[in-house]
């Protein structure tokens, strides 16, 4: 699932929070939380205390919980247990805090500013575009890594459309893609690069955006043309698309003499921040 990591401040105090671009929800850190909610000097303690209870209780709420990898203080990535809004709420109403009320309205706010983002693409893509600008992007992979968040979201759209709902057909439909069109998992291909947790179009180069891009766009096409329904038929349709760009690879790759398929990352290829201009925004 594409996920992208970010931190929301409630009364000066930071909460790791994760949006995920497949469920079209967040998710947030449960030990940031209850920092907040408690002012605990031991937030993990308590939060583990809170586990045995609920477990005990036999709660719903305990068994969904996720981890994510989050980063810390340290600056490395950690699992972390996180909860979504629902989860999260189930969880407040078990820890007495002044603070819950409060807490609860932050939520719907945080919930709202996103909902805002969707229903009006164009301020999502125009923080997106700071973002990756602050990174050191070029404003040319800038321009080709925007269209390919608008060509997947309608790709997901049209797996939706065809009966597609559960997060681990779409991880195969992703994956059968990558691997007709660049012989590569998505795991594999993320392996290639040397990477891990980090997200792999944000360390794809110009070309491999293109082709993959190439690739989910026919397949979207393709889909709104046939009509497919159910995991099966929607998969042979994202087969084809995919190699459309399988061919368009092989043809640039024999006039260039070597493969598009690179193991570079983003710090590869970006300008290092120390010689960015400075950000007037």
């Amino acid at each position: 699932m594409a996920q992208e990591e970010t931190i929301k401040l409630f009364e000066g105090l930071k909460i790791r929070i994760v949006w995920d671009d497949e469920k079209e929800k967040y998710f947030f850190s449960i030990v940031d939380v209850i920092q907040v909610l408690t002012d605990s000097n031991i937030p993990r303690r308590y939060w583990s205390d809170l586990k045995r209870k609920l477990a005990a209780e036999g709660s719903e709420v305990y068994e969904k919980i996720v981890q994510l990898k989050l980063q810390a203080a340290d600056g490395k990535k950690y699992l972390t247990d996180v909860a979504d809004p629902e989860q999260l709420l189930r969880i407040i109403q078990s820890i007495p805090s002044k603070k819950a009320e409060p807490f609860k309205q932050w939520l719907a706010q945080v919930g709202a500013e996103r909902l805002q983002q969707l229903h009006d693409p164009e301020k999502s893509i125009e923080q997106a575009i700071k973002d990756y600008r602050r990174l050191g992007y070029s404003e040319n992979w800038i321009n080709q890594r925007v269209k390919t968040i608008e060509i997947r979201k309608g790709l997901t759209d049209e797996w939706k459309r065809s009966g597609v709902t559960e997060d681990s057909d779409f991880a195969r439909l992703t994956d059968l893609m990558s691997k007709v069109w660049s012989g590569l998992t998505t795991r594999e291909y993320k392996q290639h690069k040397g990477l891990t947790d980090q997200n792999l179009r944000d360390n794809m180069t110009n070309m491999e955006l293109l082709l993959n891009a190439l690739a989910e766009q026919t397949a979207t096409d393709l889909s709104k043309e046939r009509n497919p329904e159910g995991i099966i038929e929607t998969a042979h349709v994202a087969k084809d698309g995919a190699e459309v760009a399988r061919n368009a690879r092989a043809d640039i790759e024999q006039r260039l003499g070597h493969s598009v398929i690179s193991n570079q990352k983003a710090i590869d290829h970006i300008t290092p921040q120390d010689e960015l201009p400075l950000d007037k925004d």
